[in-house]
């Protein structure tokens, strides 16, 4: 088997999409010239440009492709530092899996994929990868989102009947206090006086009850009110994404018909 086509079944069967040959990886990975390590850790590139050259700076990583994202398999995740990954990475937007066996490659390059989708980043000298070590709460809150909406509604019902306004004003409260663990470090946190927040939370008492005081009961709120807050975030994300998109398909529109009208002779 040439070399080229036993590495792009590599990447294949590490990345989930495709079976394991009868021969086994070990035999796969010989003929591809990579010995596959016992840990690996996925990044995904919004970008194919210098792929190649990146890989090589990254201990000969496998390069692959997903869905039309570039990706790498890079091995040996300890000889590769995080200051080394954001010294390769510094400029383009990307995302860094988290370091798994090598048998679980494609959950690293899942996690990352969806963390690129959820933080794009912005092309330029400055921009700097995500890493999914950073998100990995939100990414578990976010992994299913008719779950996370479900959570809302089960423990944030009681705001429904405030006008966004008021509603706002008591989540970021709640949500501080929560943090903080008392009305001095929400205010803190909030940026406002102590006692200001206890009139809020005062407010907050008579919409949820007594439910309050147990802990089980304050972990799934802040678990909802963070799920509500990523999904504004994804959804607004989202919201610009096809905007643009749609900016993007007008302005190209009217050239296509200058150009079929100039081949009519129009």
């Amino acid at each position: 088997m040439p070399v080229a086509r036993a590495r792009q079944d590599l990447f294949d069967v590490l990345a989930g999409q495709r079976e394991l040959p009868e021969e086994g990886l070990d035999d796969l990975a010989r003929a591809a010239g990579w010995p596959v390590p016992d840990t690996l850790q996925a990044v995904v590139l919004a970008t194919p440009a210098e792929a190649a050259q990146l890989a090589a700076a990254l201990g000969h990583a496998l390069i692959g492709s997903v869905d039309g994202y570039t990706c790498l398999f890079v091995p040996d995740p300890a000889t590769q530092t995080r200051a080394r990954l954001e010294a390769a990475l510094k400029g383009r937007p990307a995302a860094v899996g988290h370091v798994v066996p090598a048998t679980d490659t494609a959950s690293s390059l899942r996690w990352a994929r969806y963390l690129l989708t959820l933080a794009p980043g912005r092309v330029g000298p400055e921009s700097r990868p995500a890493f999914v070590d950073d998100h990995l709460s939100a990414l578990l809150l976010l992994q299913d989102e008719s779950l996370a909406d479900a959570l809302t509604s089960r423990w944030l019902g009681p705001l429904e009947e405030l006008t966004p306004r008021q509603s706002e004003r008591l989540e970021v409260t709640l949500l501080a206090w929560l943090e903080g663990g008392g009305a001095p470090e929400a205010a803190k946190l909030l940026h406002v006086h102590p006692q200001t927040v206890r009139y809020r939370l005062r407010q907050i008492e008579k919409l949820f009850g007594p439910v309050l005081r147990d802990p089980r009961t304050r972990f799934e709120l802040e678990m909802a009110l963070r799920s509500r807050r990523l999904m504004a975030h994804v959804r607004s994300y989202r919201a610009r994404a096809g905007r643009r998109a749609r900016a993007v398909a007008s302005s190209i529109r009217p050239l296509g018909v200058a150009r079929e009208a100039r081949v009519n002779g129009l």
